[in-house]
């Protein structure tokens, strides 16, 4: 590690042992006072990879003519949004926080070879009815200019907190069938394997189980990530945006549909349960390239 005007440089990768080991210590770590966000960035680079992109984009459903996805700098910069949750000074441990929110951005088309710096950095507190939300932020540059950026909203439950309302998407326009999919009980190992994300929750029943689960539950950001590969174009995206809110946890194994609303150029999308009644996740898509697919 090294720091330069403030921004504290990772090159080493976390392990997912050091995660859950820096979680579980971090429950075991006891806080008082008031909950102040730390301020301070954490930053690396990343090379955008073929074979790194090629096995989440296969898992995920893009296919190799939509490019880089959209949501791959996401996947780069959660090392970075993990040390910040596992420091001694962030006033929240990292296990048993809900991710309720996910908003990401592209300025520019992204492409195989291109070299990111991401960096990351407590943003706001943000008020919830059952506990205090607050967002941690993104940045990817290339060659010094902004390509992407990303807000991740969670949540730790308890008394309720300080600050704005947290965003609600409301998914009105989402009342089309589009895909069926059939989620196998090993896709939050596989994810966890590509992503880096190696919560118990997500990789095994047990794990779940310890955190009031029945079953373990699909990774939010593979939901994301199979909603927006099936309703971006044919092409790489440009100028894009798409942000999620995660309503219901997911069960693996388990069968879920993704329902849009009318392609244009905004596209509302839920993905629901077997029955069509109860949303796991709520969405809406802006791309640029080509418009949304029509499906």
């Amino acid at each position: 590690m090294t720091a330069t005007g403030g921004i504290e440089r990772f090159d080493a990768p976390l392990s997912g042992a050091a995660v859950i080991g820096g979680a579980l210590r971090g429950m075991l770590r006891a806080k008082g006072g008031e909950a102040v966000l730390p301020q301070r960035a954490l930053q690396r680079e990343a090379g955008l990879e073929a074979e790194a992109i090629g096995a989440y984009a296969d898992l995920c459903g893009f296919a190799p003519e939509q490019g880089v996805p959209i949501t791959w700098p996401h996947i780069l910069a959660f090392p970075l949004q993990m040390r910040l949750m596992l420091g001694t000074d962030f006033p929240y441990p990292a296990m048993g926080l809900v991710h309720l929110h996910n908003r990401i951005r592209q300025q520019a088309r992204l492409n195989i070879g291109d070299r990111l710096t991401l960096t990351a950095r407590p943003g706001r507190f943000l008020s919830h009815d059952k506990g205090q939300a607050f967002t941690l932020e993104i940045t990817a540059t290339r060659d010094g200019a902004k390509v992407w950026d990303g807000t991740s909203l969670y949540l730790h439950l308890g008394r309720r907190g300080q600050g704005d309302p947290a965003p609600v998407l409301s998914g009105d326009e989402a009342d089309r069938p589009v895909e069926t999919w059939t989620l196998p009980a090993n896709l939050g190992r596989r994810y966890a394997h590509i992503s880096g994300d190696a919560n118990p929750i997500h990789t095994s029943a047990l794990g779940a189980r310890l955190f009031g689960f029945r079953r373990a539950v699909a990774h939010g950001m593979w939901t994301k990530a199979r909603a927006v590969a099936a309703l971006s174009p044919p092409a790489p995206l440009d100028v894009a945006e798409v942000e999620v809110a995660f309503r219901a946890p997911l069960f693996l194994p388990g069968q879920v549909s993704l329902y849009a609303g009318p392609a244009g150029d905004i596209r509302d999308f839920e993905v629901r349960d077997a029955t069509g009644a109860r949303a796991h996740l709520r969405g809406r898509l802006t791309p640029s390239s080509g418009g949304i697919v029509a499906c």
